[in-house]
């Protein structure tokens, strides 16, 4: 048999058209695909549209098209990593309200903290509101914020140690 006898033979028509069919199923896939993973990456349809279009006008070589310029991260990647920063966020809001001695919640209102009375911000001595320590006059009735002289604390009592001789 003979290389012009095969070409010309059924056989060869039908292994070139099962890899016709072939090419043309990869080509539909290739195109599905493209269409799955930008409605996954854009939520835009026009640019989901956009890159299908493309997958499919320029055969086997759009999808790598597609594929240079699709964006980096799923857009269920996105949310969750927004969802992720807020949650750090407000973790970091909250642990603000918490009294630095006994790690007690505490109101941005409160003076004192109400279970150890270690003090928190100092009151306002015209209007009692709670000053924060940075501010130089108080937002509610701008009275000029005074320093409070820091309580002085009461020195250690001196132990005498005792020695003792040892005779070795």
């Amino acid at each position: 048999m003979t290389l012009a006898s095969f070409i010309s033979s059924g056989t060869s028509h039908a292994i070139l058209n099962g890899l016709l069919f072939f090419a043309f199923v990869l080509w539909l896939c290739l195109g599905f695909w493209t269409y799955k993973d930008a409605k996954r990456r854009m939520e835009d349809p026009l640019f989901i549209g956009m890159s299908v279009l493309v997958a499919l006008v320029i055969p086997y070589i759009g999808p790598f098209i597609y594929m240079l310029f699709r964006p980096p991260e799923y857009l269920e990647d996105v949310r969750e990593r927004e969802l992720e920063i807020k949650a750090i966020e407000e973790r970091i809001a909250a642990s603000d309200l918490r009294c630095p001695v006994c790690h007690a919640e505490v109101d941005a209102g409160y003076l004192v903290c109400p279970v150890c009375t270690t003090k928190l911000k100092q009151a306002c001595v015209s209007c009692g509101s709670p000053l924060e320590p940075i501010w130089q006059v108080c937002p509610y009735c701008e009275t000029p914020v005074t320093s409070e002289e820091p309580v002085p604390l009461r020195p250690k009592t001196q132990r005498t140690r005792r020695t003792t001789s040892s005779s070795s």
